[in-house]
């Protein structure tokens, strides 16, 4: 059949799949088969099996059962208010107030959890309430949750990297490392943007909160050492050569589970609904990536991926030119897809026409997450949007409303990133070639 026609026959059968409720992982294998039906002369059950074995047979894939498990344990602790009570008393002087608690406690849960909704919901819980009940505008509260709740996929340990890293074959703890500073950086303009608003809206600010004395703040922050050990044990050991990833996902949910013990936080029952809950996110990532795997392969039998790397190969776009058109095309794919279908679907064609560009691999994963990060807030497919619907009771439009802003300082990171790469590969490039 003609790539002309062939093309459009497949996205249209993708999005009718999707539309149709199917799961994201049997749409990629239903699409795959349409592919390899029209345009392979190999048999469609030898490439399915073979590359469906091949695609979860990564050895790096290991590490992201255990990431997610950890997650599940500290999201039924205590953790987040822990680190709402620590986190406070340094935020009272602060233009903004305790909107900064949102920003740096989603910094710190997305350290030990690695995934975005679960950052969004557990900080949200407490947030929400509190915030609420001690006058702060609506608006900011909904927003800066839907924005900071971004860091689980950019703040190591990221699922998301990792599902990348297994995808292109990159070092996980080189990706882990390049995400450390524009983490950092995404959460310092969040602040200044905090700051910025209260200082302009002083009217929408309530009263200021009671000054705390240094020694009650100090106080209030060893709630906060208990995570900081998590993940000083977790990062430290990928980052000092001690621990694979692997092997650090598995201390971290040792870890996760001495401390929901040490606080009472969690029962029996606890456990066995982290363990349950993270197989069903364990699977339904390994479906996707089987289904990705699979259509990876049936697209190189209809030679679209070469038509398009040689049509955008013609174009002779600049490498700034070829970023700015892949950001435009990966926020459209986010507003259908979820970020783990975006990067298992897309990253085997569009890599090889990025590095062909001169663009680093290990640069260019932080590119794509910060990219997905801002599909995680809009619509109609937006997670984290989801995720505060639940909690907040608003619609998902006025949501996406309210993290506009933050959508914007997204735009503004990735330009920022795109102009001074070295915010990503200084990091690795000092830990790990010394």
């Amino acid at each position: 059949m003609e790539i002309a026609i062939l093309a459009p026959l497949l996205v249209l059968a993708l999005f009718a799949t999707l539309a149709a409720g199917l799961w994201v992982g049997f749409a990629l294998i239903a699409v795959g088969l349409l592919a390899m039906v029209t345009s392979a002369p190999a048999p469609a059950s030898l490439v399915f099996a073979t590359k469906v074995w091949g695609g979860l047979t990564v050895w790096d894939l290991t590490a992201l059962p255990m990431f997610i498990w950890m997650g599940e344990i500290l999201v039924r602790s205590r953790l987040s208010s822990d680190m709402f009570s620590g986190l406070s008393p340094f935020t009272t002087r602060l233009p903004g107030g305790l909107l900064h608690v949102n920003v740096m406690a989603c910094a710190l849960f997305a350290a030990v959890s690695g995934s975005s909704a679960a950052t969004t919901a557990t900080v949200g819980r407490m947030s929400v309430p509190e915030l609420g009940a001690r006058g702060y505008d609506d608006r900011m509260i909904i927003g800066t949750l839907a924005g900071s709740g971004t860091f689980g996929f950019l703040i190591p340990p990221s699922i998301i990297l990792i599902v990348y890293g297994a995808a292109t074959e990159q070092s996980i703890a080189r990706l882990f490392l390049a995400g450390v500073v524009p983490g950092l950086m995404l959460a310092a303009l969040f602040s200044g943007y905090i700051m910025l608003w209260a200082l302009l809206n002083r009217g929408r600010m309530p009263a200021p909160e009671p000054a705390t004395s240094l020694g009650a703040a100090f106080r209030a922050a060893t709630k906060l050492l208990p995570v900081l050990v998590l993940i000083v044990a977790v990062i430290g050991s990928i980052y000092a050569g001690i621990a694979s990833p692997t092997e650090a996902a598995v201390i971290g949910v040792a870890g996760a589970l001495l401390l929901a013990w040490t606080t009472r936080a969690l029962s029996l029952r606890g456990v066995w609904d982290s363990l349950r809950a993270a197989t069903i996110t364990t699977c339904m990532i390994s479906f996707i990536l089987a289904g990705a795997a699979f259509l990876t392969v049936a697209m190189g039998y209809t030679g679209i991926p070469r038509q398009l790397a040689a049509w955008i190969g013609a174009m002779d776009l600049s490498p700034y030119a070829l970023l700015a058109a892949l950001t435009v095309f990966f926020i459209i794919m986010g507003m259908f897809l979820d970020g783990i279908s975006i990067v298992v679907l897309t990253v085997s064609i569009i890599l090889p026409m990025v590095m062909a560009a001169g663009i680093d691999p290990i640069w260019f994963g932080i590119f794509l997450v910060l990219v997905v990060e801002m599909s995680q807030i809009t619509p109609p497919v937006g997670f984290n949007l989801f995720v505060l619907q639940t909690i907040t009771g608003r619609d998902i439009f006025t949501i996406a409303r309210y993290a506009a802003p933050f959508f914007g300082l997204l735009v503004l990171a990735l330009a920022i990133l795109s102009v001074f790469p070295q915010i990503a590969l200084w990091l690795p490039g000092t830990m790990l070639n010394r």
